[in-house]
């Protein structure tokens, strides 16, 4: 999985950071009680009904087809963009942020939920992303073209709130970047971009500390990633071609 975490783009007028991060889906309903009654990856009820299918079990924690298809419409409206447009590539990529997201879950259940404020500047941010949705009339109805409710989105990005914070009190302690990796940043590396941009870099003093802080956003994935590679080795999680693959051997 890639849980994006904040990117710091350098330049000569300042830098405009982002993040994102993903969460699990709020409400299943009575669908998942029939659904985990059935066999690993079926679904399928009484009469051949399908309500949901079982996508992947993560050490025994089901994600389903909905929470999956939800990922991508969350992700695709905080982009602005089309969920059809989502190739299968990315659809795939969606899945795995699912199956580390509830890997970093097992880690640490979050006591408390994410400040009210926080997540409401979040909406606000994928808010501004939409202008067509000035009333409120026209955001609702935006949101249920991609299949979502203004409860469903806070509660997704109050989840990205409570794992971004996990995973910042769990790496952000390690990581140290002294002025020497700074100074070789700006001179091997700045410099030269805006040299072959044609633009003139500013003084190291007055870009120092957006330097530090884009080293210590690498660091921060560099160590995810390899916290996620871990939590992977040492946990058992299917999906549909790997449980046909063990039951073919």
């Amino acid at each position: 999985m890639e849980i994006r975490l904040r990117r710091i783009e350098l330049g000569t007028r300042g830098s405009s950071p982002a993040s994102r991060m993903l969460g699990k889906h709020c409400a299943i309903l009575l669908a998942v009680s029939l659904v985990l009654a059935t066999p690993l990856f079926g679904g399928q009820l009484f009469a051949g009904q399908i309500v949901d299918r079982v996508v992947s079990n993560v050490n025994g924690h089901v994600v389903l087809q909905s929470d999956w298809e939800q990922e991508v419409s969350v992700e695709a409206f905080s982009s602005a963009r089309d969920p059809d447009s989502f190739t299968v590539a990315e659809r795939s990529a969606a899945l795995d942020r699912l199956i580390d997201q509830e890997l970093l879950r097992e880690q640490v259940r979050p006591s408390q939920p994410a400040p009210a404020e926080q997540v409401a500047a979040r909406v606000a941010e994928v808010r501004k992303l939409h202008p067509d949705c000035a009333t409120d009339e026209a955001w609702r109805a935006k949101l249920q073209r991609y299949g979502l409710t203004q409860s469903a989105l806070e509660k997704r990005l109050a989840d990205q709130i409570q794992l971004m914070k996990l995973v910042e009190d769990r790496l952000r302690p390690s990581i140290q970047i002294d002025q020497h990796a700074v100074e070789t940043y700006y001179h091997d590396q700045l410099l030269p971009d805006m040299e072959r941009a044609g633009n003139n870099a500013a003084p190291l003093p007055e870009v120092y500390g957006r330097i530090k802080n884009l080293l210590a956003e690498r660091k921060l994935n560099e160590l995810l990633s390899g916290w996620l590679a871990s939590l992977r080795s040492g946990s058992h999680i299917l999906t549909p071609e790997s449980s046909a693959g063990e039951r073919n051997r």
